[in-house]
């Protein structure tokens, strides 16, 4: 399983990392329906910090992100969102050699974003540590990169020189 793919249906919700029912139930090559009854038949395994449902507002807010096309797209169900832990739960409940292996994937694909936002915040952190240590050279490179949109702005000016 591509990466890409997998880490373009990861969203942000309620602070977590998430991905939702319907697209676990895709890569899993099951239907929704069953997910969820697996989910439910074994719901001591699934505590607040691996499975929650999703609320009214945060399934209007995935149908304005276009995450969903709708909310007739879930058929009046409210989505399962699950969290790296959830989702490595998921492999137990399934059982099947297609939920290992996509299991596998996604977490691959979890640690890869942590990955990628450590190695961002680390960069952050650089940048700031640089800005404080030279705070004359970071006010002029500014200036010099505000100097060209400020530039743009402004009138034009009256030209000097002999008219012809």
């Amino acid at each position: 399983m591509e990466l890409e793919v997998i880490q373009h249906k990861i969203f942000e919700i309620r602070g977590f990392k998430v991905m939702l029912d319907f697209d676990l139930a895709l890569l899993y090559n099951v239907e929704t329906r069953v997910l969820k009854q697996a989910v439910r038949r074994n719901s001591h395994r699934f505590p607040e910090d691996f499975m929650f449902v999703l609320s009214e507002i945060e399934i209007d807010k995935l149908v304005s992100q276009t995450v969903i096309p709708s909310k007739s797209y879930l058929g009046g169900a409210f989505p399962f969102a699950f969290t790296e832990q959830g989702i490595a739960m998921l492999s137990s409940v399934l059982n099947s050699e297609k939920a290992i292996e996509i299991n596998i994937s996604i977490i691959r694909a979890f640690v890869t974003m942590r990955q990628f936002t450590l190695s961002y915040s680390e960069l952050k952190t650089r940048i700031e540590e640089i800005e404080n240590q030279f705070p004359d050279i970071y006010k002029a490179l500014n200036y010099l990169v505000d100097k060209d949109k400020l530039g743009n702005n402004t009138k034009e000016r009256t030209k000097i020189g002999y008219k012809k």
